[in-house]
């Protein structure tokens, strides 16, 4: 019997496993697909000489992450590479906004869009370096980050605390105006803030495009060398060293409570795995709360609640095998791992009322990977592995294009939702369809059909939205991974903090894991009280 049975190897769930395995509890790690990694995982599915990311690619929060820094795992294999340029915003004119880790460069480059903003751009960039590691620490601690916080308000304070808690709260088209004025910063801004389902005018978005800039701007988009799958080969390595097992082809069903402590799982094949210590659910909320435990083991408010959960965007992603570079009119485009592609904030605010009002964008905003110049790896010399992915309304009424897109997602949709993510493509880089030796496409119901934690293909295991945020992340309440079952955590990106690829969601719930259980008993108790209606 091990001490621990982990739903789930993601990055969450291995990460949980290995921070157990450290403090030596047993730890066995059920995954329901043929191979773990959840979203993190690599394959050569489009060309059998090209190596391409199935889902995420880029890991600035991974760079960031103490979780993953103490886990050491480049003594595992693990490699870390970088694009000469981090990220550039192409325009079809010519004109490019470039973010590089040379903080010069990204200044020159804001400049040439309007003369200042480099020197505005330096400014806030002195705020991070100041204030950065406090809020990284607030970001990857349990609710509440008492240490950090303090920390944080300390450092604010001298910096002009009520000014920057007012600038954070902005939506980032108003702090982009407000600091700047050319189009270049503003759009390295909203871009960023779009990585999540945040547009031009969400509340907070200001700060969600700060901060991916900041770190963009400090310690760049890295990828593993080889491949996403590499990451989480490292952490299945690691884990076994420790003792771990990790079994996949092993779908977990339900979570069998008793007396109310969660004390075992059940399979899809009938096999009952009992956990003596706990068990940790690397699952977004939505399934653990409605599919795996029986309603008589929620308390009635929770299961309220969790039915009014927020989703974020569904994902329509696309992969190509180029026969050459991409072709991009702007020179600083050439040499960017992540490029964000829209002709200006206008054109951002537009594709998100387009989402809001449940349409198919007709000009979708694409983020677009450059995986091969990022890390020469992934393909052979001179090609380049790439792919691009947009957002598109989790249930859709209506389609903006011509196309007539309903949501099937059948072949027919694919390829016209595919030819229009092109098209944005081929609107700074003439000629890059010529390039396309192979295409392959990850409609929404693939994406989740190969990640069931990507429920409609959303990647972030719900809105990056404030009211979902915090306290209120799954749902009001404590904004912990203790749930109102004892002996069950939640180790998913539907926890504090939320998504990307960092592990505190996974780390955060193992601690939980290991506290006496007097702590424990009071947290669950005290979580009861507030997730009542």
């Amino acid at each position: 019997m091990p001490d621990a049975v982990v739903i789930g190897a993601g990055p969450n769930g291995l990460v949980a496993a290995n921070v157990l395995a450290d403090a030596g509890w047993s730890v066995e790690v059920l995954e329901a697909q043929d191979q773990p990694g959840g979203a993190v995982r690599s394959d050569r599915g489009v060309d059998p000489a090209f190596v391409t990311d199935l889902f995420s690619s880029f890991y600035p929060m991974a760079a960031a992450s103490p979780v993953l820094a103490a886990l050491a795992l480049e003594e595992e294999g693990l490699r870390w590479s970088h694009a000469p340029k981090v990220l550039a915003h192409p325009l079809p004119d010519g004109r490019c906004a470039v973010l590089s880790r040379d903080l010069h460069e990204t200044g020159g480059s804001l400049d040439s869009f309007a003369a200042g903003d480099g020197a505005a751009w330096r400014e806030w960039s002195q705020l991070w370096e100041r204030v950065g590691a406090d809020l990284l620490g607030c970001l990857f601690t349990p609710f509440p980050p008492v240490r950090s916080g303090l920390a944080a308000a300390g450092r604010l304070r001298l910096a002009g605390g009520l000014r920057f808690a007012r600038m954070m709260a902005l939506p980032v088209r108003r702090m982009g105006e407000e600091q700047f004025a050319g189009e270049g910063a503003r759009l390295l801004l909203a871009g960023n803030a779009l990585h999540a389902d945040l547009g031009p005018e969400s509340a907070g978005s200001g700060l969600f495009g700060w901060l991916m800039s900041m770190l963009g701007q400090s310690l760049g988009f890295p990828v593993p060398v080889g491949g996403a799958g590499m990451l989480s080969a490292a952490l299945v390595r690691r884990l076994r060293r420790r003792g771990g097992a990790v079994r996949c082809g092993e779908d977990v069903r339900g979570v069998v409570v008793r007396s109310g402590r969660a004390v075992a799982v059940r399979t899809a094949g009938g096999e009952e795995i009992p956990a003596r210590r706990a068990v940790l659910a690397a699952v977004p909320a939505p399934l653990l709360y409605q599919r795996l435990l029986r309603p008589q083991d929620v308390p009635a408010g929770v299961l309220r609640q969790i039915r009014r959960f927020q989703w974020d965007m569904s994902t329509f992603k696309v992969d190509w095998a180029l026969d050459g570079p991409v072709p991009w009119t702007a020179q600083g485009a050439r040499q960017a791992g992540t490029l964000h592609l829209a002709d200006d904030v206008d054109d951002l605010t537009r594709f998100a009322a387009q989402l809001a009002m449940r349409q198919v964008p007709d000009r979708p905003f694409a983020l677009f990977g450059q995986m091969t110049t990022a890390d020469p790896t992934r393909s052979p010399a001179g090609t380049e592995s790439a792919w691009a992915y947009t957002h598109v309304p989790q249930d859709i009424k209506a389609d903006a294009g011509e196309d007539g897109l309903t949501g099937a997602w059948d072949e027919s949709e694919q390829e016209a939702m595919a030819d229009r993510v092109e098209a944005r493509v081929e609107r700074c880089a003439p000629g890059f369809r010529a390039l396309i030796r192979g295409r392959r496409i990850l409609a929404p119901p693939t994406l989740e059909a190969l990640d069931a934690g990507l429920r409609g293909g959303a990647i972030n295991a719900g809105t990056t939205a404030i009211h979902q945020q915090l306290v209120f992340r799954p749902v009001p309440g404590t904004g912990r991974p203790e749930t109102p079952v004892r002996g069950l955590f939640l180790a998913s990106a539907s926890a504090h903090p939320g998504g990307a690829v960092h592990g505190a969601p996974g780390a955060n719930a193992a601690r939980a894991a290991l506290r006496l259980p007097a702590v424990n008993a009071v947290l669950t108790r005290l979580q009861r009280t507030l997730s009542g209606d």
